[in-house]
């Protein structure tokens, strides 16, 4: 049975752990593997780990890292970056990884998707989709637009048609990350995650704006049982942004969910 999922994400850039505003200007934040520790601690329902990396400068996955965040998690481990091959996607999940994203190799050839789904379950392979508001852009389509590699590349199809497709390839979970709302902790577009809801019938997470939990409450409130996923609000603390991982304590988190509970009556 599915069931909300409260989801730090980790970006990973030269080795070490990073945060972005508009999926730029890096800024280090710590070690992964310190992190992974923490979240440990705080039970957390998952972990989504990106290298920025290493698809937007060619380079394969890097095995030894993965295989050093596997060990050390204790929740399921979604991990992405730089996977274009089967193979690729067979030896994260054999290192001890529960679920595979991919994002640019997926929208340049879909079947990629079905062919690990056949190889390492469906289940186990995630789908992200990062978007941005463009107006009048050359592919504008709803008000947004799907990018890749670190949002420097616009592909000519719409989310909602993009979300359809992958879907239908093999993905057993999408994401959908939003780039202008990227660090900013001004709330997740909720619009947005509501029309990719009621468009798949897959789980689904959602990246990109959150500055509260309760933005996530009303993430939940919206769309019910989804995955909501953030990256500065469980990284740093306070107005001035201060370097600290954290994680809502159980009972807490047991109010969050409430608010799916109630959405999806």
């Amino acid at each position: 049975m599915l069931r909300p999922r409260i989801i730090p994400t980790l970006l990973v850039h030269d080795g070490g752990l990073v945060k972005t505003i508009g999926f730029k200007d890096p800024k280090y934040v710590g070690d992964p593997i310190n992190a992974v520790k923490i979240f440990n601690e705080k039970e957390a329902d998952e972990l989504i780990v990106l290298d920025i990396d290493a698809t937007a400068k060619g380079h394969a996955p890097d095995y030894r890292m993965i295989a050093n965040l596997a060990a050390e998690c204790r929740m399921p481990l979604c991990y992405g970056g730089g996977v274009s091959t089967v193979e690729q996607a067979e030896k994260i999940i054999s290192l001890g990884v529960e679920k595979v994203a991919l994002s640019a190799a997926a929208i340049d050839r879909p079947a990629l998707l079905t062919e690990i789904a056949e190889r390492v379950g469906r289940q186990s392979v995630v789908a992200v989709i990062d978007v941005r508001h463009r107006a009048g852009g050359l592919f504008r389509k709803g008000g947004h637009e799907v990018t890749t590699l670190n949002a420097t590349k616009a592909h000519a199809i719409a989310p909602l048609d993009l979300a359809d497709m992958l879907a239908e390839a093999g993905a057993g979970e999408i994401v959908i990350n939003s780039v202008d709302r990227d660090g900013t902790m001004t709330g997740y577009d909720l619009e947005l995650a509501a029309a990719m809801r009621e468009r798949i019938d897959i789980p689904m997470t959602v990246l990109g704006g959150a500055g509260s939990l309760d933005d996530i409450s009303a993430l939940l409130a919206t769309c019910g049982t989804v995955g909501a996923s953030a990256g500065s609000l469980f990284v740093f603390k306070g107005g001035l942004r201060a370097v600290l991982i954290n994680y809502p304590a159980s009972d807490r988190k047991d109010a969050i969910y409430a608010s799916a509970l109630r959405a999806d009556r």
